[in-house]
């Protein structure tokens, strides 16, 4: 498995310091929804990134394990330990 990180996985977890929308992603990556898609997944994968969604009772964001990945556009995002570290050139 490659380590590195392409330019598009490093644009992203540029974007997700903090809970981001899929949209938010979209457009702060310039690159086509499915594109983002696909390498969000990817990201998913490797524990760069782990996938949110709003609990209405709580009030704010929780972290979810299921999840609809042709439906990206209901969850936001958030960088995972892993993801900072690897953005930030530690790992």
């Amino acid at each position: 498995m490659n380590n590195e990180l392409t330019e598009l996985q490093f644009k992203i977890l540029d974007s997700v310091y903090f809970v981001e929308s899929f949209e938010h992603i979209v457009e702060e990556a310039m690159e086509p929804p499915a594109v983002v898609k696909d390498e969000l997944r990817t990201m998913i994968d490797r524990g760069l990134i782990q996938v949110m969604m709003f609990d209405e009772g709580k009030g704010d964001f929780i972290r979810t394990s299921i999840f609809d990945a042709d439906n990206m556009q209901d969850y936001s995002f958030l960088a995972t330990k892993d993801g900072l570290l690897k953005h930030n050139g530690f790992r």
